[in-house]
C-alpha cells in the first residue's frame, strides 16, 4: 500500500468509493475531479496495487490556515475496519508537516458513529482535545432529511 497526493486522474475513483459507501453525501463527478486537481496538496489516496482503496480530501481554511479542514475520508468497503481512515489522516497531516497545522477539524452528522468514532481516536492517539459543537443546523439544510452537521476540532496538534 502506498500512500500520495491525488491528481486529476484520481477524481472518477473518488466519485466511486463515495457513492459506493451508500453513507457519504456524493457530490458531482465534477467536484471529485476538481478536487483531486486543485485540493491535492491537502488531500491524500491510499493505493493498494494500482488501485484507489481511499481518499481523505482537505483544505487549508482561509480564514484559519493552520487548520485542516478534512471535507471527506472515504475507505473502500473492501478494506474498511483495518485502520486505513486513521493511517490516511495521519499520513496527510506528515506531508502538510511544512504548513504547520495545528488544528483538524470535521463535520460530522450525529448519527455517523464511524466518523465520531475516527475523530475521536485521532484526538486520543495525538493526545489532544477534541471540542465538538453544532456547525450547521437541521433548518440550514433544503433538504428536510437532512442531520445537523456537528464540527470536530481537534488540537492542538503537536
Amino acid at each position: 500500500m502506498c500512500f500520495r497526493e491525488p491528481t486529476e486522474d484520481d477524481g472518477s475513483e473518488m466519485f466511486r468509493i463515495v457513492k459506493d459507501s451508500k453513507v457519504l453525501d456524493v457530490n458531482s463527478s465534477y467536484s471529485y475531479l476538481m478536487w483531486s486537481k486543485y485540493f491535492n496538496k491537502t488531500s491524500i489516496i491510499a493505493e493498494c496495487e494500482n488501485e484507489v482503496i481511499g481518499f481523505v480530501s482537505g483544505f487549508l481554511q482561509p480564514e484559519s490556515p493552520d487548520t485542516l479542514f478534512i471535507w471527506q475520508v472515504a475507505v473502500d468497503h473492501k478494506h474498511r475496519g483495518k485502520g486505513l481512515a486513521t493511517k490516511l489522516i495521519e499520513q496527510l497531516l506528515n506531508q502538510l508537516k511544512s504548513e504547520k497545522v495545528n488544528y483538524l477539524e470535521a463535520t460530522v452528522t450525529p448519527s455517523n458513529k464511524p466518523s465520531s468514532k475516527l475523530f475521536k481516536g485521532i484526538a486520543k492517539k495525538n493526545d489532544t482535545n477534541c471540542t465538538v459543537f453544532e456547525c450547521f443546523s437541521e433548518d440550514q439544510f433544503p433538504d428536510p432529511s437532512h442531520e445537523p452537521e456537528m464540527t470536530y476540532r481537534i488540537g492542538p496538534l503537536k
